[in-house]
């Protein structure tokens, strides 16, 4: 573990100004302030773009890492640096010209502002596997057309239901990679009950078991064999790590056929998640890796 360099670390912001912050957590906290209280926040969100797109209009934004907390832009991102993503069916706001009736029998659907798996449904016939709940296509339509209603900005992806690495259609596990500028703190495996339930095993670079230093899964997992494509994820997940240049938390999909990108998390938990012991083993990262970034 990497030591945690003194009790208090700076961070300098374009202004000039300087911010002082005791741990991780508050760093996590300091910054979602600076991303979502911003006057330009969601129009910085939401503005779409595609990978074809240069490098220059996706950084062309104070925070311009803001960008890719919207699911289909930190899609297109992905692929622009060489990374597979779920096949997309459809994207829109207008749920009248969503075609059920073309999608298979195993589909997924997710906002593209969201955090936690609120809204996701993950499709097996008629069953959502997130909730066990079955939902006839007007019952989803209804559901997704009440949200656009609250949110102009807010959209839906309809996309394929990724298999495991045996083929099986279940909730997949998320790895997530927390990632300083392409070194990577820990692998957290998180094995889903639901949105909100699982249980979760922690992993280094080289997939020897951490101890559990979060709160939300204070359960322990037992030991998991490493997934085929692990060394795929790990590139993948240094490699978009590097693009995005600061902190931030990237979630794969282990699969049938190989390594998945889920989203960006650049705000985990808004910090409420963390024990004082990863409190102080990521600000030793943020500190040498991450130093006088946001």
């Amino acid at each position: 573990m990497l030591k945690l360099l003194g009790n208090l670390v700076s961070t300098i912001t374009k202004t000039g100004n300087v911010k002082y912050h005791s741990k991780f957590s508050d760093r996590i906290r300091n910054r979602h302030r600076q991303f979502w209280e911003a006057a330009d926040a969601e129009i910085v969100r939401n503005t779409l773009l595609h990978a074809h797109d240069p490098i220059e209009k996706w950084k062309d934004a104070e925070n311009w890492q803001r960008k890719l907390s919207n699911k289909y832009n930190s899609r297109e991102f992905a692929k622009k640096h060489g990374c597979k993503v779920a096949e997309l069916y459809w994207k829109g706001r207008n749920i009248n010209e969503l075609p059920f009736d073309k999608l298979p029998d195993h589909y997924v659907i997710r906002p593209t502002i969201g955090h936690s798996c609120q809204l996701v449904f993950l499709m097996s016939g008629t069953t959502n596997l997130m909730d066990k709940k079955t939902y006839s296509h007007s019952e989803i339509a209804a559901l997704l057309k009440e949200q656009v209603a609250k949110n102009p900005y807010l959209e839906f992806l309809v996309e394929e239901f990724i298999r495991t690495e045996d083929g099986e259609y279940r909730i997949p596990k998320d790895y997530k990679f927390y990632m300083f500028s392409g070194q990577i703190a820990r692998i957290e495996v998180i094995n889903r009950i639901s949105s909100s339930e699982g249980r979760t095993s922690l992993y280094n670079e080289h997939w020897e078991q951490m101890v559990n230093i979060g709160k939300k899964y204070g359960q322990n997992a037992v030991y998991e064999e490493p997934p085929q494509c692990l060394p795929e994820l790990i590139e993948q997940a240094k490699t978009l790590s590097k693009a995005y240049d600061i902190f931030v938390r990237i979630d794969f999909y282990a699969t049938d056929k190989g390594a998945v990108f889920g989203e960006f998390t650049p705000t985990p938990g808004v910090g409420k998640f963390f024990t004082n012991e990863a409190d102080a083993m990521f600000e030793g990262y943020w500190a040498r890796y991450c130093k006088n970034k946001i």
